[in-house]
Order: C-alpha cells, then structure tokens, then sequence
C-alpha cells in the first residue's frame, strides 16, 4: 500500500503544470483520477497508519483542487458557449421542477437548444427537446410539456 502512495506522489510532483485549456477528454480523465485517489484513501484509512491516510487525504484535496481548476480554464476557454448573452423571452424567470408540467410558450422551437453536444448535453430522443431558459437549461417532453430534467446556472 505504501508503494502504492509513493508512486502517486512521484508521479504527481514529475507531472509539469501547464498552464493551458484541456480538453473535456482530459478533464473525464482527471475526474477518474480522483475517483482512484478517493478509493486510495479509504484503503489507507482501513489498513495503513496515521501517516498514510494524511498523506492520502491531501492527495485527493490536490487532485480535486487541479479537477477544479482544469474546469475552470476549459470553461474559461471556451466562453462564447458558456456565454450569457442578451437573451431575453417575454416572460419572467421561474425556477421549474422536474415532472412540472409547461405551456407551450415556455417551450415553443424559439427556445430549443438545436446543437446540445456544443454544450456537452446528452442527446434529447424522441419527443424530448432542450430548452434553455433563461440562465436554466431544462429537458421538456414537448408533446405533453413535462419537464423531465433541469440544469440551473448551466449558462452563468
């Protein structure tokens, strides 16, 4: 298990950090490396000493602060779809649930987000559509106007 925690730190100081964007791949990735830090972690809590778990635990705090800001620049870098904009519709801003049931002014094509894998959203299928509204982004079944799923703040 030491080796093991040894090795991380090795290769997490040999690592250069650049200061670049990287791509959604890359920060899938880093997600899976923290995942691996975590599972790291709880093994030393179950069988190593004191030394090991603190070692462990600010090996996951370091991983998840570079997840963070390995975010934070691909958002920054790619700001033109991350953007606010101007964007006004003729209604007020409501905060909806899933399973609330919409008008079709809420709704209607005006609104539809017609490219989703630009914003890394998952295919919407059959009757299902993705709606942005307001700074929201939410999943409407466009045939009985059921909201099915919802993303707050997806747009800042």
């Amino acid at each position: 298990m030491r080796k093991i925690i040894i090795m991380a730190l090795l290769a997490a100081t040999a690592a250069p950090n650049v200061a670049m964007a990287q791509s959604a791949a890359e920060i899938r990735r880093d997600n899976r490396e923290v995942r691996e830090e975590r599972r790291d972690l709880r093994q030393a809590q179950r069988y190593g000493d004191r030394r090991d778990v603190r070692n462990a635990r600010e090996d996951l705090r370091d991983a998840r602060q570079e997840r963070r800001e390995d975010w934070r620049d691909y958002r920054r870098t790619h700001r033109d779809v991350y953007a606010r904009g101007n964007w006004r519709a003729p209604f007020r801003y409501n905060a909806w649930n899933t399973g609330v049931r919409l008008k079709p002014v809420y709704y209607n094509s005006r609104y539809y987000i017609s490219d989703p894998y630009r914003y890394r959203l998952p295919a919407a299928r059959g009757d299902m559509r993705w709606v942005r509204h307001y700074n929201d982004v939410l999943l409407v079944n466009v045939r009985t106007g059921v909201v099915a799923q919802v993303h707050r703040g997806f747009f800042w």
